[in-house]
């Protein structure tokens, strides 16, 4: 009999749904409460006592994959991003890991242009003017005005150049890998320094991977680059953002706004400043909400879950997969 933890925040919900097809496999559950990810102190009572894991961003740390090996077989990530788990402890320790590359990518993409609009077109301070009982005329600008900078040409950087091309907007872009030429001209991007990027886009989107590279990647330094009146888009991790210098930048008027759905720490602590900012909007890492991609994903983690066990995976409905 197999055993797995179960720790994925977005399946918890809908694991009654899938529970006879772990029953089949004879694998016994272990469900966590987890409310966004469960830290290394968290996970610690669970090694040697699973086979397998299910998890969202749960913290296996390279202390934790050593303790729970042998038994461990695979990490299976509900979602994308692998950065909470140690790839080089789980290589070492022989542990597979699986994740779902692009489950998220039109999601992210549509939550990334909606931040842009509402602040080009100052929807929010409007909506806010108005319920003040004022009449004001803002002045917002068209997208075709505006240029947009995006970090990080991935599958969903990708995505939020093409939408943005398609409102007229001036593109630039940045990214530590060579970009398909084709996709660069198809869109009109111009790929550029990221000092560059920053000194002269209106609206820059946070869309890299956490790795040693990005981490902090925007900071005091980096910030003060920024113009104005530009606006900060954070879809991807939190720590590429040093959120103590973010805060201080927006406070002080140095930047005019920032739209965060990731944080250096989650859930958002209350006594975070950014949740009395106006000229904020955040999201609880929520940029991923789509039913259908949810379902993808459910489906593909527990399958991907299965092939790391050595069992046969379940058959996926049709129109599910992918």
């Amino acid at each position: 009999v197999y055993r797995v933890l179960v720790s994925a925040p977005y399946l918890i919900p809908e694991f009654e749904r899938f529970r006879s097809l772990f029953e089949a496999a004879g694998i016994e559950v272990l469900l966590a409460q987890v409310k966004e990810r469960l830290s290394e102190e968290e996970l610690m009572p669970y090694a040697g006592r699973i086979d397998g894991a299910l998890c969202g961003d749960d913290q296996f740390s390279s202390e934790v994959i050593k303790l729970a090996a042998p038994r461990l077989k695979v990490i299976s990530k509900w979602g994308t991003g692998i950065d909470s788990i140690d790839s080089q402890a789980a290589q070492d320790h022989r542990v597979a890991i699986f994740n779902t590359p692009g489950a998220f990518t039109d999601s992210v993409a549509d939550t990334v242009m909606g931040y842009v609009l509402n602040f080009a077109r100052r929807l929010g301070e409007m909506d806010r003017s108005m319920k003040r009982g004022d009449w004001a005329k803002l002045q917002s600008r068209a997208l075709g005005e505006c240029t947009l900078g995006v970090i990080g040409i991935g599958r969903i950087g990708k995505a939020v150049l093409s939408r943005a091309s398609a409102f007229g907007m001036s593109l630039l872009g940045n990214d530590i890998v060579e970009i398909d030429p084709n996709f660069v001209s198809s869109v009109g991007l111009r790929m550029v320094a990221l000092d560059e990027l920053l000194s002269n886009s209106d609206y820059v989107s946070l869309n890299c991977d956490l790795n040693p590279t990005s981490r902090h990647l925007i900071n005091e330094q980096t910030l003060a680059l920024m113009k104005s009146h530009a606006v900060l888009i954070n879809s991807a991790r939190g720590p590429v953002v040093d959120e103590a210098a973010l805060t201080a930048a927006l406070s002080s008027g140095r930047l005019a706004g920032a739209a965060l759905d990731v944080f250096e720490e989650e859930p958002l602590p209350l006594a975070s400043p950014l949740r009395k900012m106006e000229n904020v909007l955040l999201a609880p890492h929520n940029a991923n909400s789509s039913p259908s991609a949810w379902e993808r994903v459910h489906w593909n983690s527990i399958r991907n879950l299965f092939v790391g066990l050595g069992l046969p995976p379940p058959q996926t409905p049709a129109g599910v997969s992918g």
